[in-house]
């Protein structure tokens, strides 16, 4: 079964860097150092915390980038509702939502035009420690459930490994985004806090709409030549 993506996702937009990093400074420094390798950027908690989120999101989407709001929203749902109210109209593409059926119900309902995506099972996250958190079912079947959620929630995609994407495009088709973060072009480290991962190829391959990758561009001696290698693979993929 060919699960490539057929969606029309113009290629360059398919590499979604993590802008995981302290400070907006150093944000806008990598943003203009990887120049037009890198066309869509996650900005998450981290330079939440650190001031000036907004001011960075105007910044990128003046540049013509396109922004994924990585905020896991869990809270009340009349909370979540607001927040993700304010995201309207600031040229937002993604935001992510982490919760129950209610929650992801109220950031649907006041989207507006910005894509919302509900996590799955964090990446982060393996058979080990489901079993501390109390969930008896295995990974594939918990990552389904949530994303048969999501999709009854009102929103437009999930956030999945690429290990569980082939079940959900089998499942679901183009109903549903799936955007997959976890991305290691090479052999994961021990010391590295990512445990269900895949290369670049894989991902797309399994059913991947967007890849989300960080470290092993923002970390490589030529994060711009790490980019555009990656960029070469989704050409490789892509052809149309």
């Amino acid at each position: 079964m060919d699960l490539i993506s057929k969606l029309a996702i113009p290629r360059r937009e398919r590499l979604i860097l993590a802008l995981d990093v302290q400070t907006t400074a150093e944000a806008r420094e990598l943003v203009e150092r990887l120049g037009d390798s890198v066309r869509f950027y996650k900005i998450g908690l981290e330079l939440f915390m650190a001031g000036g989120y907004f001011e960075l999101i105007d910044w990128l989407v003046a540049r013509g980038n396109k922004v994924f709001v990585d905020l896991k929203f869990f809270d009340i749902p009349e909370t979540v509702r607001s927040a993700v109210r304010n995201l309207q109209g600031r040229g937002i593409s993604f935001a992510t939502v982490h919760g129950n059926q209610s929650i992801m119900e109220a950031a649907g309902k006041d989207k507006g035009d910005v894509k919302i995506l509900g996590v799955t099972v964090l990446t982060a996250l393996d058979r080990g420690d489901l079993d501390d958190m109390g969930f008896s079912c295995n990974v594939e079947d918990l990552v389904l459930s949530r994303a048969r959620r999501a999709i009854e929630a009102g929103c437009d995609g999930v956030i999945s490994s690429g290990l569980e994407a082939p079940r959900l495009k089998a499942q679901f088709g183009g109903r549903l985004l799936v955007v997959t973060p976890g991305i290691r072009p090479v052999e994961n480290k021990p010391a590295d806090d990512q445990k269900r991962t895949v290369d670049v190829a894989q991902a797309f391959r399994n059913g991947a709409d967007y890849i989300v990758v960080g470290r092993p561009v923002r970390q490589a001696p030529d994060p711009k030549a790490a980019a555009e290698a990656i960029q070469a693979t989704i050409a490789e993929i892509f052809t149309d």
